[in-house]
């Protein structure tokens, strides 16, 4: 046989074989093929785990550091109401946990419980923030031991924090005989504004304890910009208020 007719029948045959692949092999693999995503259930892509890591928003558990619980206190505000927080440090540069859950634990002197409350919080990047319940009601019983945990691992996204140009203005504390109060002053350094800004405040006497916990909430902070964060306790701290601490986060 001809090297002519060999090569024609090698040309039909790839000819034969490229059809086939086009028109019966390429639809099939495209009916069965799935591209990895991170919601899949299954580790692959770029992925450093299962759902996570790499392209994935979502941390592995292995990227990051777990969130240190600082400490954990009650105070009264009214008659049989109170005040509970959890001062919470993350120490994760760009992650953030949305929503994590968690549950306080008020217990009277014989270590007998007087309330569970549940909750969630937002756990900002490289932000350390407060865990709060206001106003929690406990009848006719008096706390003397508050408790906080987390009841399920906080869920960590990447994410780089969106308040990096909020800086914190003044912080007017005053108080008398019937109460307190604080006016802090948040700046916007941004040319876009912020919304849905949360700010808690701690109040410190001159050994480092808490004396006191709040938080409000400010709709909007515009851009390059100022807004005023109030708040006020039906106590006053006898002057023991030194120093201050400005926690914002956007919910």
């Amino acid at each position: 046989m001809s090297s002519w007719s060999k090569n024609r029948k090698s040309l039909y045959g790839g000819i034969v074989i490229v059809f086939l692949a086009v028109v019966v092999v390429l639809p099939i693999f495209l009916h069965y093929y799935k591209a990895p995503t991170c919601f899949d259930g299954v580790r692959n892509g770029s992925e450093q785990g299962v759902d996570c890591g790499g392209s994935c928003s979502k941390l592995c558990q292995s990227s990051f550091l777990s969130a240190d619980v600082a400490w954990t206190r009650f105070e009264e505000v009214a008659p049989s109401l109170y005040n509970v927080a959890a001062y919470i440090v993350n120490q994760n540069t760009t992650g953030e946990a949305k929503n994590a859950p968690y549950r306080f634990m008020l217990y009277d002197k014989d270590g007998l419980i007087i309330t569970d409350q549940s909750g969630v919080v937002t756990l900002p990047p490289h932000r350390n923030t407060l865990a709060f319940q206001g106003a929690v009601n406990v009848g006719a019983r008096i706390p003397a031991r508050a408790l906080f945990e987390f009841t399920s691992a906080p869920n960590w996204l990447k994410r780089v924090d969106p308040l990096a140009k909020i800086s914190i203005g003044s912080k007017d504390y005053t108080e008398d005989a019937s109460g307190s109060s604080l006016m802090v002053t948040l700046k916007n350094n941004d040319i876009y504004p912020l919304a849905n800004v949360s700010v808690y405040v701690v109040l410190y006497n001159k050994d480092g304890n808490a004396l006191g916990f709040s938080k409000t909430s400010i709709d909007e902070i515009p851009a390059n910009g100022s807004s005023v964060a109030p708040f006020t306790w039906p106590r006053s701290r006898d002057g023991k208020v030194i120093s201050i601490d400005v926690l914002p986060v956007q919910e």
